[in-house]
């Protein structure tokens, strides 16, 4: 028989320290100077998610329409894109090597619940994204979940895996159809 769900003891646990729940208060408050900055001012959204202490490497492009939930989870590295409406749900650690790109209204999600305890308590789990690789449109990236160096992740597929290097996967769930040959 499994165990009855537990809301009031999910309630009850402390997610987060409180310097990190004023720290969300303030990258709260903060979001519209990112959000409404216009689309050239790549180097002011990198700036300041530097100030809330995301790790950026040079010349990376951020779109201001992109959602990011705890920017001191981040390292990005250099010349990294992401796209439009992309979500970095940065409960844990969330990498993306250089020149990677994350394309419009994808999900890299660092975070789910324990579905074996009652209480569903969080889980923040990592999501690493390798260099050169490529999540493409509308695709998702679960917790604890690595997609290679040079690997693609298909559009609207749902990586719940690691995708090897130099890989391509599609599809919900996703599945391997191809590997990249070394030159």
């Amino acid at each position: 028989m499994t165990a009855r769900l537990d809301i009031t003891a999910n309630r009850r646990c402390r997610k987060y320290s409180r310097r990190t729940q004023v720290a969300r208060v303030v990258w709260a408050l903060c979001l519209p100077l990112f959000r409404f900055s216009p689309r050239p001012l790549w180097g002011w959204r990198v700036w300041l998610l530097r100030r809330f202490g995301a790790r950026v490497g040079r010349c990376a492009h951020l779109h201001p329409t992109v959602r990011i939930l705890m920017p001191w989870n981040l390292t990005i590295g250099d010349q990294v894109t992401i796209g439009d409406r992309a979500i970095l749900y940065a409960l844990g650690a969330i990498t993306i090597g250089d020149r990677a790109t994350v394309s419009q209204y994808a999900h890299l999600c660092a975070g789910t619940h324990d579905a074996s305890d009652p209480a569903r308590a969080l889980r923040r789990l990592p999501v690493s994204i390798g260099t050169d690789a490529w999540v493409c449109a509308d695709a998702f990236v679960g917790p604890d979940v690595r997609i290679g160096a040079n690997a693609i992740l298909g559009a609207r597929a749902v990586a719940m895996r690691d995708l090897p290097a130099g890989c391509t996967g599609v599809g919900n769930p996703m599945r391997v159809i191809g590997q990249k040959e070394e030159p």
